[in-house]
Order: structure tokens, then C-alpha cells, then sequence
């Protein structure tokens, strides 16, 4: 069976990486629309870039726009690769541990 990626796992992360794969592998997100979508600070997501960044998991590019700091973030391929293992462990004990209703 499949295991659970630790780094993943945690709620925030699963949600960052959820959002980043549903991008095309080239494209990239800006720090502060993923910050509005999934409505958390800008201290709590940049916490959990880094660890996701650290992982490998993510990419971050850093730029100016305008004289403006701007953050984009991406999916890497590794990144992707683990989200998928990690959706297939979920999908597996979801089918080997129905729910049962009273």
C-alpha cells in the first residue's frame, strides 16, 4: 500500500500542493493570490513554502515587477510525482476502510 507523505499530509501543504498541480507544469502561481485562496496569513504560507521548498517539492521565484517584490510559486516534478502518491495512499484506505454508517 501506498504511504502517507509526512510534509504533504499537513492540511495548509496538502491545499498548497492540490493548488499547484492543477497548473500546467510551466506555469506558476503569485504568492498573494494562493495566500487569498487559501485564506491564511502571509507569515503562515511563507512557513509552509519554505518546508515545501526545502522538500523539493516547490519552486519559488522571486522577482520585481513594476520595482514591486513579486513571489511566484510552481510545482516541481518531484513535487508532483509525491502529490500523486500521496492522493493514491488517501484513495487507498479510503477503499480498504469504507465508512461505516450507524
Amino acid at each position: 500500500m501506498a504511504e502517507l507523505n509526512e510534509t504533504i499530509h499537513q492540511p495548509v501543504r496538502l491545499r498548497v500542493m492540490a493548488a499547484l498541480v492543477t497548473l500546467k507544469p510551466d506555469e506558476e502561481v503569485d504568492f498573494t493570490y494562493l495566500r487569498g485562496l487559501l485564506e491564511v496569513t502571509d507569515g503562515n504560507l511563507g512557513a509552509h513554502l519554505r518546508k515545501l521548498e526545502e522538500a523539493g517539492y516547490i519552486a519559488v521565484n522571486k522577482t520585481f515587477v513594476e520595482r514591486k517584490p513579486r513571489t511566484y510559486v510552481s510545482a516541481t516534478v518531484e513535487g508532483r510525482k509525491v502529490f500523486s502518491e500521496h492522493v493514491a495512499a488517501l484513495e487507498s484506505i479510503l477503499k480498504n476502510n469504507p465508512a461505516k454508517v450507524s
